[in-house]
C-alpha cells in the first residue's frame, strides 16, 4: 500500500510540474494550439477544409463537445487523463521489464516518460494532443507486450485524437504485437478505422504540401549537442522559440548522458522496444540528413504533409527510454537517483516554462462574428494564418470560432512552406475589386475587412456531402471504444501484468 501511495504521489507531482498553468480559467491559446469553449463544427473541424487536414479528428470532437459543454474543459480532462494512465502505463512496463513490482525502477520509468525535452518543447508549440499520444505510447507499448488486446485497441484510438499521435500509436502496436498474428490484425483494422478522419480528406484532397516543409521543419541542433545529440535527449524541435531557456544555456547535455546510461541495459530490455527506439531516432536522422528525399516525398505523396515535422518520429523512442529507465534503477539506488537526476536536469526549468500555457480570456468579438456568420463561411482579408493575440505569436481564433476561409499561406525562417489558399487569394482579389458576387460565389457569406463585419447576405452553413462524410467519420472515431470489435476481457492478463 505505501509503495502504491508513494508511485501515485510521485505520479502526480510530475503531472502537476507540467499541468498547473491548466488550473486557470480561459480559453487554451498557445501556438498551434486554440480550444475555444464553443468552436464551430465546420468543414474545416471535420477534415474537410480548403487545407490538409491536420486537425482531425481533433477539432471536430471538441466541436462537437462545444455544443454541450466548454470544449476547454475536454481538452483539459484529455490531457490530465493521458498524463495520468500514460504514468500509469509506465509504471506497468515497468514491471513488465523487470519481473518485479519494486518501486523505484517505476518512479524512474514515469519520470522519463512525463517529463522530458519532447513533451515540454510540443507542449510550449501548443502540441498538445501529440504530447496526449507520446504519454501513452509505453502503455501502448506494455499492453502490447503483455497481450492485452482490449488495453491495446483502445490505446491505439487513445492515440489518434492527432494524426501523427495515430501513426505512432499503430507502429507502436504492430511492432509489440509482433508474434501474436490475431492481435496485429486487430490492431492494424482499428489503426485504420480511427485514421480515416484525416486519412480519407487526404487522399479525396491530394497532395497537399511543398517541398519547402522538409527542411523547414527538420529537427534542429541544440546548445553543446548538435542535431543527433538533441534527438537522443528526445528534444530538437524544429522552433527554436519553443525550447526552454535552460536547453539553450547547456542542459541538453543532460539528455545525451541520459541515453548513455539508459543504453547500459539494452541487452535486458525487450526488442521490439528498441527496435521502435532505432526507427525513431533514426527517420528522424535521415530527413534531417536527406532533405530532397524527404521534399519528394512530401510533393508527391498524399497525406504525407501532415507528417513533414520529422522530429515528431523520436517519439517512437518513449516506451524503450521508458523500460530502459526501470532496468537500470532496478540495479540499484543510485543509478535510479541518477537516471531521476539527469531527466530532470534535461528541462530543469519546465515549471516556469509550460507557464506560457495559462488561459487566456476569450475575446467577445469572435463571439459576435460567430454570431453573424451563423455557420456561413468568413473571409477576412487583412490577417494571415498566424496572428498575435496578447503578445503571443498564434493561428488565428478565428480560424476555430467560425468557418473561416484559411489564407494558408506560412513561412518557416523566410522560406515558404504553404502556399496561399487559391480560395482565399480569388476571393480577397474579388473583394478588393468590390466584385461580390464574385465573393459570394465562392460559397463567402460573411466578410472582415479592416476590423469591421461586412454582411454579404443570403446563403448558409455549407452542408454538403463533404460535410456530411467528415460528421460520420468524426462519429465513428467516437464509437469505437464501444464496438464489438474491441474485446472487453482477455483471459490471463492479469496474471501477465503482475509478473
Amino acid at each position: 500500500m505505501t509503495r502504491r501511495i508513494v508511485l501515485t504521489a510521485w505520479s502526480v507531482f510530475c503531472v502537476g510540474v507540467l499541468l498547473w498553468p491548466l488550473a486557470a480559467a480561459g480559453a487554451l491559446i498557445q501556438r498551434d494550439m486554440v480550444v475555444l469553449p464553443h468552436p464551430a463544427l465546420s468543414l474545416s473541424a471535420l477534415g474537410f477544409g480548403d487545407l490538409p487536414a491536420r486537425g482531425a479528428p481533433q477539432d471536430g470532437v471538441l466541436a462537437l463537445a462545444g455544443l454541450f459543454v466548454d470544449a476547454t474543459l475536454v481538452a483539459r480532462l484529455l490531457l490530465l487523463c493521458g498524463a495520468l494512465v500514460g504514468a500509469a502505463g509506465a509504471a506497468a512496463l515497468a514491471r513488465h521489464v523487470t519481473g518485479g513490482s519494486r518501486v523505484v525502477p517505476q518512479l524512474a520509468a514515469v519520470t522519463v516518460t512525463v517529463v522530458n525535452p519532447f513533451v515540454v518543447e510540443r507542449l510550449i508549440q501548443g502540441h498538445w494532443s501529440l504530447v496526449v499520444a507520446a504519454w501513452l505510447l509505453p502503455t501502448v507499448a506494455w499492453a502490447g507486450l503483455a497481450g492485452n488486446r482490449t488495453l491495446l485497441l483502445v490505446g491505439v484510438w487513445a492515440t489518434s485524437l492527432t494524426p501523427t499521435g495515430a501513426v505512432l500509436g499503430i507502429v507502436v502496436a504492430a511492432v509489440c504485437s509482433t508474434g501474436r498474428r490475431a492481435q496485429l490484425w486487430s490492431a492494424g483494422a482499428v489503426g485504420t478505422v480511427v485514421s480515416l478522419p484525416w486519412l480519407v480528406p487526404a487522399l479525396l484532397g491530394g497532395a497537399g504540401t511543398g517541398a519547402g516543409g522538409a527542411t523547414a521543419f527538420a529537427p534542429r541542433a541544440e546548445h553543446l549537442v548538435g542535431t543527433v545529440g538533441a534527438l537522443m535527449g528526445l528534444g530538437g524541435i524544429w522552433n527554436g522559440a519553443a525550447v526552454p531557456a535552460s536547453r539553450e544555456a547547456g542542459f541538453a547535455v543532460s539528455g545525451v548522458l541520459l541515453a548513455a546510461v539508459l543504453a547500459s541495459a539494452v541487452g535486458r530490455c525487450p526488442r521490439p522496444l528498441l527496435v521502435l527506439a532505432v526507427s525513431g531516432v533514426g527517420v528522424a536522422v535521415a530527413w534531417w540528413l536527406m532533405p530532397g528525399t524527404a521534399g519528394w516525398l512530401l510533393s508527391r505523396v498524399p497525406g504525407a504533409g501532415l507528417l513533414r515535422d520529422a522530429q515528431k518520429y523520436v517519439a517512437l523512442a518513449v516506451p524503450a527510454y521508458c523500460a530502459l529507465a526501470a532496468l537500470v534503477a532496478d540495479r540499484r539506488g543510485l543509478l535510479a537517483g541518477l537516471v531521476v537526476v539527469l531527466a530532470v536536469l534535461q528541462v530543469p526549468d519546465a515549471p516556469h516554462a509550460v507557464g506560457v500555457l495559462r488561459p487566456v480570456p476569450v475575446n467577445p468579438a469572435w463571439s459576435e462574428l460567430a454570431e453573424v456568420a451563423d455557420g456561413r463561411d468568413v473571409l477576412v482579408t487583412d490577417t494571415g494564418t498566424i496572428t498575435m493575440h496578447r503578445g503571443r505569436t498564434v493561428l488565428d481564433p478565428r480560424a476555430k470560432a467560425v468557418a473561416l476561409v484559411e489564407p494558408g499561406g506560412l513561412r518557416v525562417d523566410g522560406e515558404i512552406t504553404d502556399r496561399p489558399n487559391p480560395r482565399w487569394v480569388r476571393s480577397v482579389e474579388a473583394w478588393r475589386g468590390e466584385d461580390l458576387a464574385a465573393v459570394r460565389s465562392s460559397g463567402i457569406g460573411v466578410v472582415v475587412d479592416d476590423g469591421r463585419i461586412h454582411d454579404l447576405g443570403g446563403g448558409g452553413p455549407r452542408r454538403g456531402w463533404r460535410w456530411w462524410l467528415g460528421l460520420g467519420l468524426t462519429v465513428l472515431w467516437l464509437s469505437v471504444p464501444l464496438t464489438p470489435a474491441v474485446p472487453r476481457r482477455i483471459p490471463g492478463v492479469r496474471r501477465t501484468a503482475r509478473r
